[in-house]
């Protein structure tokens, strides 16, 4: 059985939601689509759309950062206990900023994103940087302790794919159900092959889950 404790919400000062989010915003269709939620599954097409999406959004992406959004962050990080270990795949991870979060817990950050002009505007440490598509990532079968995503795209297969068979699961959005790239906590759940367990919670405006194989 797949069970999600819900943890009280925290505060955090200052932090507004992006407000962008809806049913009909195209990231969020295609975030359905994704995790097998939506008709349409992810092809070469979708592919191409979301990668021309965020190569064109990557110049005026460090717009979007706060310490409130890196709160929250932190937040599922902590209270999921996301502890640490050897290697941490990051998922969508833009222009990194919160690879120094997962550098500070974990050995090795994969940090993985579909748009070049993302990953050429990220440092090129303390993560190490990948273009890759989600759908088919280029890692063996449990290499990950741990599969991070922050307003990332959920292909469920190869997340369960690539995660040891005891590493969590972290799923962040930063604005809630505001943020474009959205799904529910017991959506999460749902996609995963299998059974799962965790906790999840509110940190200001954002919303998170940590699931584990039950």
């Amino acid at each position: 059985m797949t069970g999600i404790e819900e943890l009280p919400p925290v505060e955090i000062p200052g932090h507004r939601a992006s407000g962008l989010g809806s049913d009909d915003h195209p990231m969020r269709i295609m975030t359905r689509r994704a995790a097998g939620l939506a008709p349409g599954g992810w092809d070469a097409e979708a592919r191409g759309r979301v990668e021309t999406i965020f190569d064109e959004l990557s110049g005026e992406w460090h717009t979007r950062t706060s310490h409130q959004r890196t709160a929250v962050v932190l937040d599922a990080l902590d209270r999921g206990g996301v502890t640490g270990g050897g290697v941490a795949v990051e998922l969508g991870s833009g222009i990194g900023n919160y690879s120094s979060l997962l550098a500070e817990r974990f050995h090795t950050v994969a940090a993985v994103d579909l748009s070049l002009g993302m990953l050429r505007l990220a440092p090129a440490a303390p993560a190490t940087r990948i273009q890759a598509d989600a759908a088919d990532l280029p890692f063996r079968a449990g290499c990950a302790d741990a599969v991070v995503l922050v307003n990332a795209l959920l292909f469920p297969a190869e997340v369960d794919r690539v995660l040891a068979p005891d590493g969590p699961v972290a799923w962040v959005n930063s604005s809630g159900d505001q943020t474009p790239i959205h799904l529910r906590s017991e959506e999460v759940a749902a996609v995963l092959p299998g059974e799962w367990r965790g906790v999840a919670s509110r940190a200001g405006q954002g919303s998170w889950c940590v699931l584990r194989r039950v």
